[in-house]
Order: structure tokens, then C-alpha cells, then sequence
């Protein structure tokens, strides 16, 4: 993981970092009504390469990706300084939590967010099928690639 070996998802160490220096994704989903963006808070399952987060079941992006598994997601430092832009752009399925992933995605969400504990989560996850890291500080516009095997 962040040791600087890959993880058994073969997701680069850097990639992982990034993830876990930041809480808010953006996630789109779709439908015959066309696109959808939401902004959540996520917990990250680095050895199991899933994100958490919840979502109430009266918001759209909920029905939708109730509807249609297939998501897209981005996280990004927000900054002016070129030399130091980074995000990461994401494709992947979103599922309610449920059996022993829904016990590991509290624990985990509970650890991140404490204050949580007092509402009514509905979690969710999202396991990436494809990642493209951008990072400047690498090198202008330098990319990093994860798909799913």
C-alpha cells in the first residue's frame, strides 16, 4: 500500500495516498434523464480497493445507481499552482453494502467520520474498474493508469 509496493489490486502506492489524504468525491451517475453529479464524504478500503460512503434513499443518485450499478467518480486537490494539480478520475459499480462488506464499510466510515454514528447511514460502495491519476508534480499532465484485471 503505502509502503510504496503496490496493493494486491495493483493500484500504485501513490494513487493510494492520494485517495487518503482527501474525503469528498464527486459521483455521476445516469439515466434516460441524462447525467447526474453529487458530492459525498467516502472512507477508502485500500486492500480491498473500495470506497464507502452514503447516500439517502431519497436523493437522486441513490435511484439512480440503484437503477444502473455503473458510476464515475473524481476526487480533487483544489489548487491554482500548476506544478502541484492532482486528481483522479474514476469509473466503477456502486452497490448498497450488504453481509460481512456492510460490517467492514461501517467500521470503516465510523473511523473516518466519527460524528457520524449518530445518523441513519445507508452505505454504499464503489469498486473501481478503471483509474487515471493525474499529478503534476510528477511531470506536467503525467498520468497513472489502474484498470481492473
Amino acid at each position: 500500500m503505502a509502503n510504496g509496493k503496490q496493493t494486491d489490486h495493483g493500484v500504485d502506492p501513490r494513487i493510494v495516498r492520494f485517495i487518503g489524504r482527501h474525503h469528498v468525491m464527486t459521483i455521476a451517475s445516469a439515466t434516460e434523464e441524462g447525467p447526474y453529479c453529487a458530492n459525498l464524504f467516502y472512507a477508502y478500503l485500500p486492500d480491498r480497493n473500495l470506497f464507502v460512503f452514503t447516500s439517502d434513499d431519497h436523493t437522486r443518485h441513490y435511484r439512480e445507481m440503484h437503477s444502473d450499478c455503473r458510476v464515475a467518480a473524481s476526487i480533487v486537490l483544489e489548487t491554482r499552482t500548476v506544478g502541484q494539480v492532482q486528481g483522479l478520475q474514476l469509473t466503477g459499480c456502486a452497490a448498497l453494502a450488504d453481509g460481512e462488506t456492510a460490517a467492514e464499510a461501517r467500521k470503516a466510515y465510523l473511523h473516518r467520520f466519527p460524528y457520524a454514528v449518530v445518523a441513519d447511514l445507508t452505505l454504499w460502495t464503489l469498486r473501481p474498474t478503471f483509474m487515471k491519476f493525474t499529478d503534476n508534480r510528477l511531470g506536467f499532465g503525467k498520468k497513472l493508469l489502474w484498470h481492473a484485471i
